[in-house]
Parts: C-alpha cells; structure tokens; sequence
C-alpha cells in the first residue's frame, strides 16, 4: 500500500483544523436527530396512517413498522434526456425492496434542470439556484420522517449537488445515489465541435447546425460529453457513495437495472436498523470531500465543482476553498482526456478502464483517501473494480491493469499532465478559476487590452461585426450569483474558438461560469469579489491591458495605482424580469460569494 502523498495529506490536515468546530457542530446535529427527531416510531397514529395511507401492498410492513423503509428522492423528468430513464425505478425498486424484506415510498420530487436546453437563454439565470432549491425540495420530502434510508435518483450539474446538501441536513440517514447512466454514443466530438465552429463563423445554417446537434444529443442518457454531470458522477463513486461502478453503464441494460437492485439491496442493510449502520453524515467526511477534489483534478472534470464541492462541504460542517484545489492541483496528475479535453466521450473512458482503473491507480500512487467509510465496503478499495454480470448474476472483477486507450486514459506514472490542470489565479482583480487542462500551455499567459461587455449576446453581437478581431480579453461582468444568478457562458466558447485559431492571443476574464464543458480557449471564471458586491471588475474600461497568466497564478490589470484607486465602479444594470427571474430576487439578495458555493441558502442558514 502506498504512502499517501504528503501535500494531500496536508491539505486533508488544513480542513480537518479549519472545520473542526463547524464539524463538530454537524455531528452533533445528526446524533440528535437519530435519536430525537422526527421518525416512524415517535410519530402520532394520524400521522403515520396519513404516511402509509395509499403504500398498496406494502401497507401492513410500513404500518407494522417491521419493515425498513426507503425514501425515494426522485429529480425525474422526461425532458431531460438524463432523467428520462428514472421513470420506471420507484416501481422497480419497491420490487427491490420487498426482495430484501424493506419496503419503499417516493419521499418527493425535485426540479431538473437541463443546462444544455437553457444555456444561452434567460432561464440560464435560475440554473445555479435550482440547486438551493433542489435541496429544499430534498428537506422537504425527507422532512416526514417515514423512512430509515435514502436513494437518490439523480445525475446533473445543480441535481445531484443539490440533492447531497439537502440530504446531508438528514445525515443520520444511510443514502445512496443511484445513476442511470449515459446515452450511447452518437456524432463524433470532433465532428460537433468543427459544426459548431463553422456555425459561428457563418459557413453553415440552422439547419446543419440542428443536425449535429440532434445526431449528438440522441437518446435517453446523459450526455456523453465530460461536463458537469459526469463529473458528478465520478465524484460519487470517489467519494464512495454509488455501488461500486455504477457511474458509467448505460440505460436499458441488464447491468445497469442489477447495479440499481444491488443498491435498494444494501440500503436495506446499512439502513437506520440495519445490521451495517452507515449514515451519510459520516460517509461525508473530509476525507471524502478531498477525494471528491484529486478525482476532479485527476480526470480534467468541470469547472463548476469549484462552486459545487464547497457548498457539499458546508452542508457537512466542513470547509474547504480554491487555495486547497489549487494545493491539490499540484500534485495530483491529468490521468484522463475525455472530451472536450480529449477527442474520447465517456462511453470510450468506460471502456479504457474508466472509474475502476483510475480509482486503483490513484490508491497505488497515494493520491486518494482509501480509509473512508463507504456505503459499499469499509473502505475505497471496491471502487477499483468494475461490475460485470457473469452468468446473469453481478459481481466485480478487478479493473484492467492496463489502460486500453492512451490517448483517453493514462497511469499517475505517465499522465497527461504532471498536475491536475485547475489553477487559483489571485491579484488586483481578485480571485478565479483558470481551468489548465483543455488549454494549450502556450496560452497559459495572455496580455491583451479588453473589451468589456454586461451580456454575452453583445459580445456575440461584436465579434459578428468583426469588432474583436484583435489580441483581446473579452471581460463579461455582473454574471456573479448576487448579479443575475451566475449563468454559464457558453455560448462564448464557439467565437473565441474561432479568433484563437486565426492567430489572435484571446481570453476571457468573467465572474460569471464557463461550462462544465469548457474548451480551449484561457478563462478566468468565477471571478470573486464579483462587480455587483463591489469587486474590481466593475471597475475595468474597454482598452485597459489585463495580465492572465495561469504559469504564475496571477490575474492583474495593469494600469496606474493611482489611477486605478481614484476610479470608480460602475452601476449594476437592471433587468432579471421574465422567464421566472424576479421569483429568485431573493436569492440574487443574499447568495454569497462563488468560493463559498455561490448559495443563497447556506449564507442565511448560517452553514
């Protein structure tokens, strides 16, 4: 077994001291609500007829109390092509559970949000907060205290956060995520990427452009890209909270409706009276929170888990910043290329070796926690095998020792990069996330005068009016979560794609996301404090040169100091009527900064 790695070790130390009280605090709270809050036995006879009153066949278990009961948290709807598959689980795992002598109930229903139908579009302005409310939903479902273990059915980018944190208020409860895997394969990436580019450019139409894109986007499944929703799944099964494997197997398949029985089945055996006891709360720790972290490094994945993994982390009592990524990222190595940092989707990583290989490798290399309590095993080793079925049956095998694709795929001994390819870029504009690992180090640095825009369409509208054929960093301002919500601007990501490649220096310096898709153009995200809190991008006019520079972590606007001190911000924009923004003025009023997670909610709830 390998020595773990000094800097992670280090850095696991900072948090562990950081959150100690806090910590302290939530262990606290699930102690007391196992043992005083809300659940069947202490529920009043109206109460509990009200819980069991339309269970069907399973009504005299629940009544008798005899039997667990599993509380299904569902985000299913059949517009997103992710979620369409979760249709038919309840009724499947209420099958699941009676094999085990549990029962199940749907314990409530949560919003999805598809960031692929909304990017570019106003709704984008509710993608962030959906994942507050989506814990809200959670806490209310789970608020009824019918139930002794948790599955959570979910998969995208605010989804399977949002349902964490709102899981993590119940963590006295045993939970598991179950996925439901990604679509086949469909246009190759490459192929969709070079569309999408000619589009921009003007070379093709709407039409070609649907074509591509439906060619794509073509089933039930997630998208097959390595955005945020994969990324999500990764997380799980780093931080042990999937049955081993299930990240990556795709719908409709025999393997994948076993790994869902395999997971009502443990349920029912780590549950509240179980005979293997694991509350989330514990599988929660931080030591799983900094796995969460290397697995984020080591495989490229999205820019949006630097909002993400802190606001998990605080609903846990555990506090964790972009310094500790940063620190991460130096010594946690790329292993993985999947697209769009590579020219493989996730279906082809799957077959490389996928979560299995890379969770093994990283073991060996002392680049994860092994010792973390998960919901499958006593400890991380499980998660480097992969699930077959052999003879009908599930088992595991040991992952391939050898990856079989080096081009998507690749051991810490030879990775694609020394370091985990997302950088903390600090200076007299503040702090952001610069993602390394889809760019070109020869663009790791840009200066260039900017062009500052308050919308991503009039940049659009200037770059098709050839305004921004230059060296250019394109500054998009008020996109911060106190702003509009902090929607994703990816729709930028075609244009600049197109100036990059005529030969310009290009980069992008915003406070709003970048996709969990982000390309290859040098972005600074997140930018934090953000314009509408008074951050120093409020302050930058079009021609000001700006340093980026990934190299040595820094992001400077370089003018006059006495200059830059005398000259004042300037006003924040009205607008956020329409498509249901104005119902989210509040959580506009009170989220808190990117680093912290960007949450409304966490800031008023003191977490």
């Amino acid at each position: 077994m390998s020595k773990l790695n000094a800097t992670l070790e280090a850095v696991t130390a900072w948090v562990i001291e950081r959150s100690k009280p806090g910590r302290a605090t939530y262990l606290d709270l699930i102690a007391r609500q196992r043992d005083a809050g809300v659940n069947r036995p202490t529920l009043s006879c109206g109460n509990l007829a009200h819980g069991f009153a339309a269970s069907g066949e399973d009504k005299a278990a629940i009544r008798g109390g005899k039997a667990m009961n599993i509380g299904i948290v569902s985000a299913y709807n059949d517009m997103l092509s992710a979620h369409q598959p979760y249709g038919r689980y309840p009724e499947q795992m209420k099958i699941f559970a009676r094999e085990v002598g549990a029962t199940a109930q749907v314990a409530g229903a949560t919003p999805a949000m598809c960031d692929g139908v909304t990017q570019g579009q106003d709704s984008m302005e509710l993608s962030l907060f959906s994942r507050d409310v989506i814990a809200m939903a959670t806490a209310v479902g789970l608020s009824h205290g019918m139930f002794e273990s948790i599955a959570m059915l979910g998969i995208c980018d605010k989804i399977v956060p949002g349902l964490l944190i709102g899981a993590l208020r119940f963590g006295h409860l045993p939970t598991i995520l179950i996925p439901a895997g990604p679509m086949p394969s469909g246009l190759a990436n490459k192929e969709k990427q070079r569309v999408r580019q000619l589009y921009a450019e003007g070379k093709v139409g709407r039409a070609e452009l649907l074509d591509a894109e439906a060619a794509s986007y073509h089933g039930a499944g997630t998208c097959t890209f390595y955005g945020t929703a994969n990324s999500n799944q990764m997380m799980m099964e780093v931080m042990g909270l999937h049955i081993p494997g299930a990240a990556f197997i795709n719908p409709g398949t025999k393997l994948r409706t076993e790994l869902t029985r395999a997971a009502v089945h443990r349920l029912a055996e780590i549950g509240w009276e179980g005979d293997d006891y694991r509350p989330l709360g514990l599988c929660v720790d931080e030591k799983a929170i900094v796995n969460a972290c290397v697995g984020l490094l080591a495989t490229g994945g999205s820019t949006n888990h630097a909002l993400h993994i802190p606001a998990i982390a605080r609903a846990a009592g555990i506090m964790i910043d972009w310094e500790d990524l940063d620190q991460l990222s130096s010594v946690v190595p790329l292993i993985a290329r999947v697209y769009p940092n590579g020219s493989g989707d996730v279906n082809h990583f799957h077959a490389a070796g996928g979560m299995g290989y890379v969770i093994r490798e990283l073991l060996d290399a002392g680049l994860l926690h092994r010792d973390i309590m998960t919901v499958a095993a006593d400890d991380l080793t499980a998660y480097g095998q992969e699930p077959v079925l052999q003879d009908e049956q599930l088992c595991w095998r040991e992952a391939p020792a050898v990856t079989a694709d080096e081009s998507m795929l690749r051991p810490p001994s030879n990775p694609f990069s020394p370091d985990g390819g997302m950088r903390l870029v600090t200076g007299n504009l503040g702090r952001a996330t610069f993602k390394t690992s889809a760019v070109d180090p020869a663009r790791w640095t840009i200066e260039a005068p900017v062009r500052v825009f308050h919308d991503q369409n009039d940049a659009l509208a200037a770059f098709k009016a050839g305004e921004l054929d230059r060296d250019v960093i394109v500054v998009i301002r008020f996109q911060g979560p106190a702003a509009n919500g902090m929607p994703e601007l990816h729709k930028l990501t075609p244009p600049l794609g197109v100036l990059q490649d005529k030969g310009f220096k290009v980069a992008l310096v915003t406070d709003g996301r970048m996709s969990g898709a982000s390309g290859k153009v040098p972005a600074a995200i997140h930018l934090s404090p953000e314009a509408a809190r008074g951050g120093a991008i409020a302050k930058l006019q079009d021609g000001d040169v700006v340093r980026l520079c990934a190299d040595d972590g820094s992001l400077n606007v370089l003018v006059d100091e006495a200059e830059w001190a005398g000259r004042m911000a300037v006003p924040m924009p009205s607008g956020h009527v329409g498509t249901g923004r104005e119902l989210f003025a509040l959580m506009r009023a009170t989220a808190d900064e990117a680093e912290k997670g960007g949450s409304a909610m966490l800031a008023a709830a003191g977490l």
